[in-house]
C-alpha cells in the first residue's frame, strides 16, 4: 500500500510536491491549515513565506508575508506527527519551521553578499553543498553535490537535538537531522529537481522523496 502524505502549504499550487511524492511511489493530499489529525503516514511541510519572528523571540527584521495562522497550524502538526513517531519532510520554509519548533531561531534576511548564492531574481540559484560524514544526504549524494536554492532567510541557532548535516560554502545550514525524530529537513527544493522538473546542473531530488517514503512506510 502506498504511503499517504499530508502536505501543508500556504494555499498555493502544490503540484510539484504532489508530483514528486507520486513519482517516488506515494500518494499525497495538500491542504492549507490542515487540522492536527493523524490520518496520514507522514507530513511534508512545504515552502512559502516567512514565519512570525515573535515565535522565536525577535522583532521583525525583514520578514515577509507573515501568516501566523499557518505558523501555528504547522507547529501543531509537528507536535502531533513527530510526537507520534511519524516522519516529516521539511522543505525551505518547513526547514525553518522545524528549527523554531525545537527552540532555534532564524536569520531573517541574509546579507546582500549571500543573496546571489541563495535567492533573488526570477529563478532558483544553483550551488554546491557539503554533507556531513554519515548523514542521510552523504549516503544519497556523496560528500559534495549541487542543489538549488530560493530563500532569503536561514537557520540561526539550531534547535534542541538538531545537528547540521549539510552546509553551503558560506556556512548556511542546508540540512539538519535530529538525534531521535524521523526527520528529513532541507533548505533547498528537491521537488524542483526531480521528475519533469529534473535538471542537469543538480542532483536528482527524487532520492530525498524516496528516503522519506521509505520512512513513512515503516511508521
Amino acid at each position: 500500500m502506498k504511503p499517504n502524505i499530508l502536505i501543508s502549504t500556504g494555499g498555493g499550487d502544490a503540484a510539484n510536491y504532489i508530483a514528486a511524492i507520486e513519482a517516488a511511489g506515494g500518494q499525497a493530499e495538500a491542504r492549507y491549515l490542515p487540522a492536527p489529525e493523524l490520518t496520514c503516514d507522514g507530513l511534508l511541510l512545504a515552502g512559502g513565506e516567512d514565519m512570525d519572528p515573535a515565535l522565536f523571540g525577535q522583532a521583525d527584521r525583514g520578514s515577509r508575508g507573515i501568516d501566523r495562522a499557518r505558523d501555528e497550524a504547522e507547529l501543531a502538526l509537528l507536535d502531533l506527527f513527530l510526537g507520534a513517531g511519524r516522519p516529516v519532510l521539511a522543505i525551505c520554509r518547513g526547514h525553518q519551521v522545524v528549527n523554531v519548533w525545537l527552540g532555534g531561531d532564524l536569520v531573517q534576511d541574509l546579507a546582500p553578499a549571500l543573496t546571489p548564492l541563495h535567492g533573488g531574481g526570477d529563478r532558483d540559484r544553483v550551488h554546491l553543498v557539503k554533507a556531513a560524514d554519515g548523514s542521510l544526504l552523504h549516503r544519497l549524494y556523496g560528500p559534495v553535490f549541487p542543489v538549488n536554492s530560493w530563500h532569503h532567510q536561514a537557520l540561526g541557532r539550531l534547535g534542541k537535538g538538531l545537528s547540521a548535516s549539510a552546509r553551503s560554502k558560506d556556512g548556511v545550514v542546508e540540512a539538519v537531522e535530529h538525534h531521535s525524530f524521523p526527520l528529513i529537513s532541507v533548505q533547498f527544493h528537491p521537488e524542483r529537481m526531480t521528475g519533469a522538473k529534473a535538471r542537469p546542473d543538480t542532483v536528482d531530488g527524487g532520492a530525498v522523496f524516496r528516503a522519506f517514503l521509505d520512512m513513512a512506510g515503516k511508521s
